[in-house]
This record gives C-alpha cells, sequence and structure tokens, in this order.
C-alpha cells in the first residue's frame, strides 16, 4: 500500500531528479542518504527475488512485510530480498542494472519509463482505484472539475501522481492548466488551504485527507472519473523487465501470489498488519504512528479493490486511455504501445 510513496519521499526524489512518483504520510523513518539495508525475507534456500520498495521504510509497505513474515515467500520457495532504495537513487536505476527483480511503481510512472526505452511491464496491479483527489473545504462550492475554473488549485508541483491527477480532473471538466490558477506548493498542502492561501490542493485520499482530519479540519475530496468516460491513470503496482520475465516467469508469479496474499492479509488483519511492520519500520511502535498508520490502512483498502473485489487486477481499456492521455499532455517522451506495458499471465488464476 503504497501511501503511494511518502512526501519525504517525494521531496527527496523530486529535489534529485525532477522525476514523478506516490502517496504522502507522515514519515514513520527516518530518511537515509544511501540504500537501507536490504532484509531477507524468504526461504534460506530457493529462488532468489529482490524486490525494490523505493526511498523509506514504512507501513505503506505492510503487504511485502506481511507475506515476509507470514512465511508466504518462504512457502512459495522464494528467497526475497525487500530493498529500500537511496534518496537520491533513481526509481528503475537498479531494476535497469539487474540489482533488483521487480520494482513497486505507479503505472504511470512505468509508461514514462518505457517511453525512456526502460522494458518495464506491469504485472499487477495494486491500487485499483487512483489515489488521488482535489481536496476542498467542505464548505467549498467547488464540487464538480468544472469549478476549477478560475480557482487557486494548489500542487507540490508538474510533477508525479497529483500533478497527473491536477491534469485528468481539468480534462473531466473541460479546462487546462491555463483556465485555473495553478500554484506550486511543495508539500505544504495542509498549511496552504488552512491558511486561505489556495482554494484547493491535490493530494492523496488514504493520506493527505486522513491528515486534514487529524488535525480538525473538515474537508471532502473531488476524484477522477473511473467510468469509460474518465482518462483514469493506473496506480501502483509490481514491474518487471521483460528479459526478467521470460527467463524467470515461474519464480514471478510466485511472487506476485504471494505478495497479493500479503495484501489480501493486510486489508483484512489491518492491526495485525501493523504490528508486523514494526520490524521493518523505525518508530512505529508509538501510539502516535500506530493510529495514523491505522487511520490510512483503513482509507486504502477501498482502493485496493476493484468493483468485482479483486486484487491485482489489470484493466487493458484503462492502460489504453492513460498511454492516449499521459502523450496528449506531453508526459511521455514518445508514443507508448500500451500493450506492451502491462502482462496479466502472472497474476494468480481465479
Amino acid at each position: 500500500m503504497r501511501f503511494v510513496q511518502t512526501s519525504m519521499r517525494r521531496a527527496q526524489r523530486h529535489r534529485v531528479t525532477g522525476a514523478a512518483a506516490l502517496a504522502s504520510v507522515v514519515a514513520l523513518a527516518t530518511l537515509t542518504s544511501c540504500a537501507e539495508e536490504p532484509k531477507n525475507a524468504g526461504a534460506k534456500g530457493g529462488a532468489s527475488i529482490t524486490v525494490g520498495l523505493t526511498y523509506t521504510p514504512n507501513v505503506q509497505f505492510s503487504p511485502f512485510y506481511v507475506a515476509a513474515e507470514k512465511g508466504y515467500y518462504k512457502d512459495a520457495g522464494l528467497k526475497v530480498t525487500l530493498r529500500h532504495h537511496g534518496a537520491a537513487e533513481d526509481l528503475f536505476g537498479a531494476l535497469t542494472s539487474g540489482k533488483e527483480d521487480v520494482i513497486y511503481a505507479g503505472g504511470d510512472e512505468m509508461l514514462q519509463a518505457r517511453a525512456k526505452n526502460v522494458p518495464v511491464v506491469d504485472i499487477a496491479t495494486f491500487y485499483q482505484k487512483y489515489p488521488v483527489g482535489l481536496i476542498v473545504p467542505k464548505e467549498s462550492d467547488i464540487r464538480t472539475p468544472a469549478d476549477l475554473k478560475g480557482r487557486k488549485i494548489g500542487t507540490p508541483g508538474a510533477f508525479g501522481e497529483t500533478y497527473f491527477g491536477l491534469l485528468a480532473l481539468l480534462k473531466e471538466g473541460g479546462l487546462s492548466t491555463k483556465d485555473a490558477k495553478v500554484q506550486n506548493i511543495g508539500f505544504t498542502q495542509q498549511a496552504a488551504l488552512t491558511g486561505n492561501k489556495v482554494e484547493g490542493v491535490m493530494g492523496y485520499l488514504n493520506n493527505d485527507a486522513v491528515s486534514f482530519k487529524e488535525a480538525g479540519k473538515a474537508v471532502r475530496s473531488i476524484t477522477l472519473n473511473s467510468g469509460s468516460a474518465g482518462d483514469q491513470l493506473v496506480g501502483v503496482g509490481l514491474g518487471a523487465k521483460k528479459k526478467t520475465l521470460d527467463k524467470r516467469g515461474d519464480d514471478i508469479k510466485k511472487f506476485v501470489d504471494a505478495s497479493l496474499r500479503g495484501l489480501r492479509y493486510a486489508i483484512d488483519h489491518q492491526d495485525e498488519a501493523i504490528k508486523l511492520s514494526e520490524k521493518y519500520v523505525p518508530g512505529l511502535r508509538g501510539e502516535k504512528q500506530r493510529n495514523n498508520a491505522r487511520a490510512v490502512l483503513r482509507a486504502t483498502a477501498p482502493l485496493m479493490k476493484n468493483d468485482q473485489g479483486e486484487l491485482g487486477a489489470i484493466d487493458p481499456q484503462t492502460w489504453t486511455r492513460m498511454a492516449d492521455f499521459m502523450y496528449d499532455q506531453g508526459l511521455l517522451e514518445k508514443s507508448v504501445t500500451p500493450e506492451d506495458a502491462y502482462d496479466t499471465s502472472y497474476l494468480p488464476k481465479s
């Protein structure tokens, strides 16, 4: 559950690379300037798989921590290493070099990587509903995307899911960035909205909205149209290089299955998921941090299931709409064939 990627992670990453990334919780660990020590999460023997969980150990990665602690990887005959990146590390760098076999990244990020000739393929989508929306005061008269015309809207910057989500909302309303007063506010959504510097902020439904509630600020969220008329974006999931999939397909299938078991368990047993994550996340033992993690997990669970209650599902139509939308918005360096960017054959058989 990537609460997407923390604000700290976002800030560090864009300060260094200007690339895109995901959700922002109250940081539960201290960011380091180098990669976290990888943790062996599987059997002593068995096939080795290293998964890149990006920058900061956090409860957002609880499905993987749960899969490790519950023995799902070991049961699958896998020796899994959970590898957190350094703050200055490129998201797909270790995957490209072969240091990682699988990466946890947004479908939109994978599409951008493919436009830069990184042959990454989405093999399971964790976030079935895009976790970004426009957060406005409860009493605001902004109620639809069309209402954004002429309004002051705050976003961290022209990057990442918050920006992609803003572009999609504007398009739904028949608008563009020229029609709204878009302000780059960094990761100061709460201060900007509470201080009336903007009329709405782009943020994460399972995180920023939770933070407003914890601070006593009544807000509501305007979200993307998830129907066929919307330009739905693909959230975070598991990706691997085509070469890895061709050579190690059976191992990757076992890894996907075990990880989705961890996701299911984390959704159904949230308090235990937090407890199991303590081993991996420094600072999670504090009452305030656990309460925040609990609130975030509650808000995240509905985002992980599609309308049929499935986990990990890949929707080809959504990928096609996203590829067209991102190219039209200038978010891709070149056109990408969406069918090459995902593969449903690594998901568990229903």
